[in-house]
């Protein structure tokens, strides 16, 4: 580790410099950020070699909230063939693994600077890992991010996650982590705008991609989703938090074996609004539930009763189609802030033979309306707009 934080070291000192992770090589690293503001613009840090994260719990301490970090920095470029491996199932089944260590050292070079580096943390055989399982690759407070062409694979918790930043592009990445891998979302995008997404794979055990509070002007395109939890805005307005998303578009997006295909999730008692979102081209098979919005998202066995909600609107289905093993349409909305201005266009979901249990589509206090005759028929979505309709303007959010 100390190996990578002296190239990062040199690397910030000079713009669009290069650190690089040589292919061949497998580098043990611990927790380590990458960080700025101080560093110059444009650092390419090439990834063509395997970095994977420690397995013994002295080397997370009580616990962290992610592994690599990447702050505070401008027009920062993550490419190459590497891998990022958080070797997360010693944290999804809290058993103990050895840590093989290989004495060989190994080398990171910083353009033509080569630098020595010996393994940073040694295996312990006794301690279990702390509760708190960290992110595999973080980037928090940047501007113009690009991550593309590596793959990050078995992460402990979410694989890719986005902080704060403004101008982000992923395309040709890879996420893989077996499919009942607890939390491990593949993309997680938290108070970020101008974030464009395409041509990835994503395998999880949750979220292949998570749009949560604070998102704007967000573009995914050209992704294959499964297994995993679909692509979800939300959850939002937990403990009564104020959430603000608008203008998110994800189409021609494959979905196969995942619980929900494009979904919102908002919980009771919170404020501010999802507006502007635009669901196109999906095809989704032996998928549960295609399409959702739940203003009810409750992740414990009961959740209290609250009339406030994070308003819902203006959001359009178009050629979603494919099967599914459960109910094809479930949308269900708050008595107090109804869904507004939803819009289903061609539809067409079919269950799959010898499904477990199929129940009809399913609408709750949901207003809009259908552009063109749906399978199965959607009889339940209201039309118009509702008597209690609210104002967008009162939310909280920018307009």
């Amino acid at each position: 580790m100390q190996a990578f934080q002296a190239a990062w070291a040199d690397a910030c000192k000079v713009e669009a410099s290069t650190m690089i992770v040589p292919t061949g090589y497998e580098f043990l690293v611990g927790p380590i950020s990458f960080s700025g503001p101080y560093c110059q613009r444009n650092i390419l840090f090439q990834l063509d070699g395997t970095i994977i994260a420690p397995t013994n719990a002295n080397a997370w301490g009580k616990g962290l909230l992610q592994w690599l970090e990447f702050t505070k920095l401008v027009g920062l470029t993550i490419k190459g063939k590497g891998t990022i491996d958080g070797r997360g199932s010693v944290w999804w089944t809290h058993s103990i693994l050895d840590d093989p260590i290989d004495n060989e050292d190994r080398l990171v070079s910083l353009e033509n600077v080569t630098i020595t580096q010996s393994p940073p943390v040694s295996s312990s055989k006794e301690s279990k890992m702390p509760s708190t399982k960290p992110t595999a690759l973080r980037f928090y407070g940047s501007f113009n991010v690009t991550v593309t062409g590596i793959t990050i694979q078995n992460s402990p918790q979410c694989h890719l996650k986005f902080d704060n930043c403004n101008g982000v592009l992923v395309y040709s990445l890879r996420v893989s982590s077996p499919g009942d891998s607890p939390n491990t979302d593949g993309i997680h995008l938290q108070n970020s705008q101008n974030v464009l997404i395409h041509t990835t794979d994503l395998s999880c055990g949750d979220d292949c991609i998570s749009i949560q509070t604070g998102c704007t002007n967000v573009y995914v395109h050209d992704v294959n989703c499964g297994p995993g939890h679909g692509i979800s805005i939300g959850s939002l307005g937990k403990d009564g938090t104020t959430a603000c998303v608008s203008n998110i578009t994800v189409r021609n997006v494959n979905m196969h074996n995942t619980m929900t295909g494009v979904r919102i999730k908002t919980w009771q008692g919170g404020s501010g609004s999802v507006k502007g979102v635009l669901f196109s081209n999906i095809q989704v098979s032996e998928v549960q539930f295609p399409i959702m919005i739940d203003q009810y998202y409750c992740d414990h066995s009961t959740c209290t009763n609250h009339t406030s909600a994070v308003a819902v609107s203006n959001i359009a289905y178009q050629n979603i189609k494919g099967t599914y093993t459960v109910k094809p349409v479930h949308v269900s909305c708050s008595d107090s802030m109804p869904c507004m201005d939803v819009r289903l266009t061609d539809i067409e979901l079919k269950p799959v033979p010898k499904g477990y249990h199929m129940y009809d589509p399913f609408c709750w206090q949901a207003f809009g309306k259908l552009y063109a005759p749906t399978v199965p028929q959607i009889g339940c979505l209201k039309q118009g707009t509702p008597s209690s309709s609210w104002d967008p303007t009162e939310t909280g959010c920018p307009a």
